[in-house]
């Protein structure tokens, strides 16, 4: 008889935080996080200054310790263990390289750490084989300062790679670079992840690394996580107006629930217009006189010069000016204004915009979108 498959391996979770909390005197830097980051993982943190993020980044690195809860890694409890017996290296926001050692000097600093001491010439043939990996080769004898941003980057890349950590923690590293070479350095880490299998953590306020590069995102706000997914299903099914306003850009609009039935609600926007939801994300207890927040996202609004054009069945059709207008390359932003509903945004893609003349500013246009654009959210 035919052997049968070896059943898929399940990934384990190589990081845990259970109920941990962190306080600095009467400040809750981290409140009550539990999370579970599966080994081979990218996972990053996002939010803006002072959501935790960093601090939770810190506690699983050995630099900060929980005032309340427990640290694991691979199922062991770490709280008390110190940072350099942690199976975890770190590449921090400004690289910390040390100035008077040559590349080399400064990828094998951790490995002449180690005791019993490692051979030198083992010691080389990693230091080697880890700038190769990060694109370095040759450049063993280059002296810091003659590197650029980058380059600096790949190096402390290198430092933290070079000791085989099971978990790479990543403190804003692209945060010193220019927006062409950190769009580089988004794939290039990435890939890097993806070939290593090695499970890294990212610490940005930056939506655009966070989202092009995870796995799974942990969105936080006052030391809690308040939804945690994959890039997709923030973008599309936020929890709240805080991640909708966080992950991309959105319009929202403030209205009451007048019907909700077979999966549509109809809502007053109170500017004598509505919208219609369809959106299978909507809240189900969507009940009559329900103030509620409709979210629509900038490039899933239509804007047309003759309202003969509006897509047929729109779920949401106003009159708005031009107030102004952004060309960003492969899209144009348009900042529209209602004199109800205030401004809001609209993305016009390249394609749209080769066959009709782009608008104008000034201009009075029909704006509309199907329902299933208009996504049903609470303020919490």
């Amino acid at each position: 008889m035919p052997e049968a498959p070896a059943p898929a391996s399940v990934p384990t979770a190589v990081i845990e935080f259970r109920n941990v909390t962190k306080r600095y005197g009467d400040v809750v830097a981290a409140d009550a996080i539990d999370l579970s980051v599966l080994s081979g993982e990218f996972l990053s943190f996002l939010g803006p200054s002072g959501c935790g993020k960093t601090t939770a980044l810190r506690m699983i690195a050995g630099f900060e310790q929980p005032s309340d809860g427990e640290v694991r890694l691979e199922g062991v409890p770490v709280n008390t263990v110190p940072a350099y017996k942690r199976p975890v290296n770190m590449v921090f926001q400004h690289y910390a390289l040390f100035p008077h050692l040559d590349v080399a000097g400064n990828v094998a600093y951790g490995l002449k750490q180690q005791r019993p001491k490692l051979p030198r010439s083992e010691i080389a043939r990693a230091v080697d084989r880890t700038l190769e990996l990060v694109r370095l080769g040759g450049y063993q004898k280059r002296r810091i300062w003659e590197m650029s941003g980058g380059q600096q980057q790949r190096v402390a890349l290198a430092r933290a790679l070079v000791n085989n950590p099971r978990v790479l923690l990543l403190d804003e590293p692209l945060a010193a670079l220019d927006r062409k070479l950190r769009g580089e350095m988004q794939f290039e880490l990435q890939t890097l992840q993806r070939d290593l299998g090695i499970t890294f953590i990212l610490v940005t306020h930056d939506q655009e690394e966070a989202l092009s590069m995870s796995d799974r995102v942990c969105i936080m706000r006052d030391g809690r996580i308040v939804q945690i997914g994959s890039p997709r299903d923030l973008y599309d099914n936020p929890s709240s107006r805080y991640v909708a306003g966080f992950v991309g850009k959105s319009n929202f609009f403030q209205g009451k629930v007048e019907t909700s039935k077979d999966g549509r609600t109809l809502i007053d926007l109170g500017i004598g217009a509505s919208i219609t939801s369809c959106s299978p994300n909507n809240p189900a207890d969507l009940t009559t006189g329900r103030e509620i927040v409709v979210s629509v996202r900038p490039e899933q609004l239509v804007a047309s010069r003759d309202a003969a054009n509006r897509p047929e069945n729109a779920a949401f059709q106003v009159e708005a000016s031009v107030r102004n207008r952004i060309f960003l390359g492969e899209h144009t932003e348009y900042l529209l204004n209602h004199p109800a509903l205030g401004d809001f945004l609209l993305l016009a893609p390249r394609q749209s915009e080769m066959l009709e003349k782009p608008l104008e500013r000034g201009e009075t246009v029909h704006v509309s979108c199907g329902c299933e654009a208009a996504l049903v959210l609470s303020e919490t």
